[in-house]
């Protein structure tokens, strides 16, 4: 009788076992995101925020898919974002979701980000320059980043910190400036380096990556992602 019984508790220890092994298959220890928007946004969606109420209809928001300027290669295709910074402190961003982490790990989250801009570091506007005052940010969080209304001003649910200063969930990882003296359209990479985003996943083993312009600079910014890849470890 204790023979058999032994047998029986072996044999389904092994089995829990199994079990365990197949759950840990369902996640992910590591994911690749790499956009390059020629079929379709894949799934990037975005918005705007850090303006008040009574600067609605004066912001002249654009988020689309479109070809890049001519300058660049107008055959290919970018997400085209743009807006007129009237608050000085416009804040524009696009967001993903990725599924299938491990909701009881912590991932680091790698940049890189190949940007279309035409705006010189050292050029001169109200405010700041719009090429080195216009701050590129990087991140990821449990949740969705979402514009919020706290009075009459719209801020984002993602902690990215303020302008040049990086938050507890997006770092900055450069400005928007083409890197020649002449407003002219390049494209210029921009990465997190050896400082990944650290982010744990909902309970659902989501996250959200967040990339964005935090701008000082007051007048209109027109920026094209080109490609958004992000390393997932």
């Amino acid at each position: 009788m204790k023979k058999w019984m032994w047998l029986g508790f072996t044999a389904l220890a092994v089995v829990s076992l199994s079990a365990c092994d197949n759950q840990e298959d369902t996640v992910d220890a590591e994911k690749t995101i790499i956009s390059d928007f020629e079929t379709g946004t894949d799934e990037w969606t975005g918005g705007f925020t850090d303006y008040s109420t009574a600067q609605d209809s004066i912001m002249e928001f654009k988020l689309e898919r479109a070809s890049l300027p001519t300058a660049l290669d107008a055959s290919k295709k970018a997400m085209k974002i743009e807006g007129m910074n009237r608050s000085d402190d416009m804040f524009m961003f696009l967001k993903r979701k990725v599924t299938g982490l491990d909701p009881n790990r912590t991932y680091k989250v790698s940049y890189e980000i190949d940007l279309g801009t035409d705006y010189p570091a050292n050029s001169v506007g109200i405010g700041g320059s719009p090429g080195s005052s216009v701050y590129l940010k990087a991140g990821a969080s449990p949740n969705e980043p979402v514009k919020k209304l706290e009075g009459d001003f719209y801020t984002v649910t993602i902690d990215k910190g303020q302008q040049a200063n990086g938050g507890k969930e997006m770092v900055v990882i450069g400005n928007v400036s083409n890197g020649v003296e002449d407003f002219v359209y390049k494209l210029v990479k921009r990465t997190t380096g050896e400082v990944p985003v650290s982010v744990k996943p909902n309970a659902n083993g989501e996250i959200w990556l967040c990339v964005g312009t935090d701008s000082g600079f007051e007048g209109k910014t027109t920026l094209y992602y080109d490609k958004i890849k992000a390393v997932i470890k």
